[in-house]
């Protein structure tokens, strides 16, 4: 009997050193996933406008936190801020997003604010489709932003896009995100469906 439960407990130490080492490669790819300089899945672009007042006032948003990289901003007044995502981690760069189903965005806010998808051919200017993004009362959360364009929307305050959403995703340059009111954002995990960006 002896014997019988020696091997039973060497064959469930087998099995369990087998899924560790089946699920190592994993692990590994994943970190391996990040960029030479400081990134948040890739994305080594996130910045600080100097539109509206924020802190930072400009530059990078990548701080150290956790196990890599966070971005954080905070919008101060009631006033419209911006901070900026380079889809491609440049700004020349654009991707075509026409075949994704939408992104991943992992976040904290302390209130409501409003994403937009910029395309290369009509970036600048605040009349751009846009979609909510919730406050999370300050919790980090895990949310999914389709790309379906019954989900995306433009506000009177910004203007009429002279575009269609439907254009902007071929040649998606940077995803901005806008507010209005004070708020506290962090953002530490973004994966849009489809598209992997390049390290620089």
């Amino acid at each position: 009997m002896r014997s019988g439960r020696a091997l039973a407990a060497a064959f469930a130490v087998a099995v369990s050193l087998v899924g560790t080492a089946a699920e190592a490669p994993a692990a590994v790819a994943g970190s391996s996933r990040e960029c030479a300089t400081p990134s948040i899945d890739r994305y080594q672009q996130w910045l600080a406008s100097g539109e509206g007042t924020t802190v930072p006032a400009t530059g990078s948003l990548l701080v150290p936190g956790g196990h890599g990289y966070a971005a954080k901003v905070a919008f101060l007044n009631a006033e419209w801020h911006v901070a900026v995502l380079w889809l491609g981690n440049k700004f020349d760069a654009q991707a075509d997003l026409s075949k994704s189903r939408g992104f991943w965005l992992t976040y904290s806010a302390t209130d409501d604010l409003y994403v937009q998808l910029r395309p290369a051919s009509h970036w600048s200017g605040g009349d751009k489709w846009l979609t909510r993004v919730p406050s999370t009362g300050g919790k980090t959360v895990r949310r999914f932003f389709s790309f379906a364009p019954s989900q995306w929307t433009w506000l009177p305050e910004l203007g009429q896009p002279s575009y269609t959403f439907a254009s902007a995703l071929t040649e998606a340059r940077g995803l901005v995100f806008v507010g209005k009111t004070p708020n506290t954002i962090d953002f530490t995990g973004l994966r849009v469906d489809g598209y992997v960006p390049p390290c620089l």
